[in-house]
Parts: C-alpha cells; sequence; structure tokens
C-alpha cells in the first residue's frame, strides 16, 4: 500500500512540472539460482514502475506470486516455504537512476541507488545497470546478486546444501512516456 501511495505521490508531485516522466511499458524481473541438484530460475512479467526523468527517481512494485516457474511444484515451494508470499506478498524498489544523460545516445552505464524491499525487509542497495532512450523508448536493465539471509529468507535445513544462498536478479524494463 505505501508503494502504491509513492507512485501516485510521485506522479502528482511532478504534474505540470514539464519532466519528462516514464511508466513502464514491458517489464520482466527474473531470478537464476545455481543449484547443486537443480537449477531453480523464474521470471515475473507484471512488474510495475515508473521513472522521473528530469529527478532520477525510480520505483517499482511486484506481486512475489506472479513469478512463474518451469515446474509449478518449485512454485508452489517457492511461494509457500521461502518466500511466504501470503505474509509478504509485495517487493519493491524506490531510489534513484545515477549517471543518466537524457540528452545522450547510444547505451549508458548507470546505477540505481535505494532501498530495496523483499520478504519484509527493506535495505539500502546499490546497483549496476544500463540505459538507453531511443525513439522516445527508455530502456533501463540491470543484473546484481541478492543474498537470501540480507531478507530473512530462509531455507530448511534439509535442503540447505541443495539451493544456493544467494540468487542473481535480471532487471529488464522498457519505458514509454507518460
Amino acid at each position: 500500500m505505501r508503494i502504491i501511495l509513492l507512485f501516485t505521490l510521485l506522479l502528482l508531485s511532478q504534474a505540470g512540472k514539464g519532466q519528462q516522466r516514464f511508466f513502464v511499458d514491458k517489464a520482466s524481473v527474473s531470478f537464476f539460482s545455481d543449484g547443486v541438484i537443480e537449477d531453480i530460475a523464474a521470471e515475473n512479467n507484471k512488474v510495475t514502475s515508473i521513472f522521473d526523468a528530469g529527478e532520477g527517481e525510480i520505483a517499482y512494485l511486484m506481486n512475489i506470486k506472479d513469478f512463474q516457474f518451469e515446474k509449478k511444484l518449485m512454485q508452489v515451494h517457492f511461494n509457500e516455504k521461502y518466500m511466504e508470499s501470503e505474509k509478504y506478498p509485495k517487493a519493491s524498489f524506490q531510489g534513484k537512476i545515477i549517471g543518466l544523460n537524457t540528452t545522450a545516445t547510444g547505451v549508458q552505464q548507470v546505477k540505481a541507488i535505494g532501498k530495496l524491499t523483499i520478504h519484509g525487509v527493506t535495505r539500502d542497495v546499490t546497483f549496476p545497470g544500463t540505459a538507453e532512450i531511443k525513439n522516445n523508448q527508455l530502456s533501463l536493465k540491470s543484473k546484481f546478486t541478492v543474498k537470501l539471509l540480507d531478507y530473512n529468507i530462509k531455507v530448511p535445513q534439509i535442503v540447505w546444501q541443495n539451493i544456493a544462498q544467494q540468487v542473481e536478479v535480471t532487471v529488464d524494463f522498457n519505458y514509454r512516456p507518460l
């Protein structure tokens, strides 16, 4: 609910200022865990995001249950045993994109600095990424590692050796102007 309020406030606070704002047109957040017995991968294509290029402010929100797995049993275990999706239904990021030149062409190296909330835990983070503005569209991409313990995600002792203690997260957002 707090993130929805943030989206609304961000939109309203910038109304009429002439700043270039973008809303996600197509988004994907995926993760990959290199397991000893089996790799685990999932993708969420139902991510909501807004980006204010003038201020560099970005926010995104996703439902944990929207992650899709190749094997449905993995999805059930992910939601029930690890992410506790009923108790912690959403993940979010709010912060700034640093290093974006909105008048430049080509791919630019940027970084995201802000607060990442997963499993009810909010941490300050900095992630590397790329940005590209082409034909009035904005693309933001990033790949980073999340440690499960940093977000109090517990792995049952019986499978401790089989599941990686960190996951590689890939963010791929394509925005359109508001």
